[in-house]
């Protein structure tokens, strides 16, 4: 069985429940993962950010099933939300999507590029095998 990223948590820094401080990659391939917004396979935003961050985690999803890889791979994911948005309701979908694997990830308050998209997700993966 291939090695999976293993979580590192320095005893000095606050323990989180919902990331990790750092991640340890496994010796292979990565893969990084462009920003997914939360577009349908349209290309259409779903309203909301709830939603949106949803569909984003659910493109991240199939970018990594499509590599041969799951969310287990992510060693780190970096999540843009609109500057100005109630981040709760993104916290929320993630959970319902992502469940409660943690991972180290970076939250930022940008402008994004599309207008009417909430959130983007990106992320890197050690691919198994």
């Amino acid at each position: 069985m291939a090695a999976l990223p293993e979580p590192v948590d320095a005893p000095e820094v606050l323990r989180s429940p919902a990331f990790a401080q750092g991640m340890i990659a496994p010796p292979g391939r990565l893969l990084f993962v462009g920003g997914q917004n939360g577009a349908d396979a349209d290309g259409a935003l779903l309203d909301g950010l709830g939603p949106q961050t949803e569909q984003a985690l659910r493109n991240l999803l199939a970018v990594l099933a499509a590599a041969g890889a799951g969310p287990e791979h992510v060693v780190k994911m970096t999540i843009h939300l609109a500057a100005g948005v109630d981040p709760t309701a993104a916290y929320a979908a993630s959970q319902a999507v992502w469940g409660t694997r943690r991972t180290a990830v970076t939250v930022l308050s940008v402008t994004p590029a599309r207008p009417g998209a909430l959130v983007e997700v990106e992320a890197v993966a050690a691919l198994p095998g």
